[in-house]
């Protein structure tokens, strides 16, 4: 159990940076967005969709990459 509160501390501290378009967005290991950069050479709705890209992106590959951790901790549930 200790090890699994230990890998979930470190993976809190995890970033990921995915950019769309000129739109970028910074997610965390909790899945929380730390930042956002729009592209002001797009239109309202361009961003909207770049951003909406971006964040299911940066979703996915952090839950990747979560996955991958557990896998390789050798912790069996």
């Amino acid at each position: 159990m200790q090890k699994l509160k230990q890998m979930q501390d470190d993976f809190k501290k995890e970033k990921l940076t995915v950019e769309k378009r000129g739109v970028t967005v910074v997610m965390n290991g909790n899945f929380e967005v730390e930042d956002v950069k729009l592209n002001p050479d797009l239109s309202l709705p361009e961003q909207q969709d770049a951003l909406k890209e971006a964040l299911n992106e940066a979703r996915g590959n952090i839950q990747k990459k979560l996955a991958q951790s557990l896998m390789n901790s050798g912790i069996n549930f």
